[in-house]
């Protein structure tokens, strides 16, 4: 699994936020379509079916109070042993004749997106949808670059700013 953006990469799909276990509700993007998971969801759409998908209430902060928040966030965690789970964000998937809202939980550390990664995220959401970046691309990325751990924001970045710009 990586982490780039709003987005989680397995070997065989795309999520946005973390990917869900259990009950828990999430979004999957996959070369064929798009899935709600979790308890309440279960529906599944082909690419042509789907409109638009938005996302809401993502928290964004500048990378110095990203990282004053996180910081805080751990020392919370040390002192009283007591942690919070990411916050979560909305995800709403439209198509002709309906729209589904999703809840799911942030996959970033300390669930914090920079307003950088964030603009970016939405740029290549849009052409995801739209199919001028496919799945594949993301995923072919994850299979070649798999066992080297978590790209830093750098290539995050960087990796965003190429998947929007074809």
């Amino acid at each position: 699994m990586a982490v780039v953006g709003l987005f989680w990469i397995t070997e065989d799909a795309v999520y946005l936020g973390a990917e869900p276990t259990g009950t828990a509700s999430g979004v999957r993007l996959t070369e064929d379509g798009v899935e709600a998971l979790g308890v309440g969801h279960g529906t599944s759409w082909s690419r042509s079916e789907v409109r638009r998908i938005e996302v809401r209430d993502v928290p964004v902060r500048s990378a110095v109070r990203r990282l004053v928040s996180v910081a805080f966030d751990s020392l919370v965690v040390a002192v009283t042993g007591d942690g919070e789970f990411p916050p979560a964000f909305t995800v709403r998937v439209e198509t002709a004749g309906d729209a589904v809202e999703v809840s799911v939980v942030s996959a970033v550390v300390g669930g914090i997106y920079t307003p950088v990664e964030y603009d970016l995220s939405l740029a290549l959401l849009a052409r995801l949808t739209d199919g001028r970046t496919p799945v594949a691309d993301l995923l072919a990325w994850r299979r070649d670059h798999g066992a080297d751990g978590g790209p830093s924001r750098e290539e995050r970045e960087a990796l965003l700013r190429k998947w929007t710009e074809g």
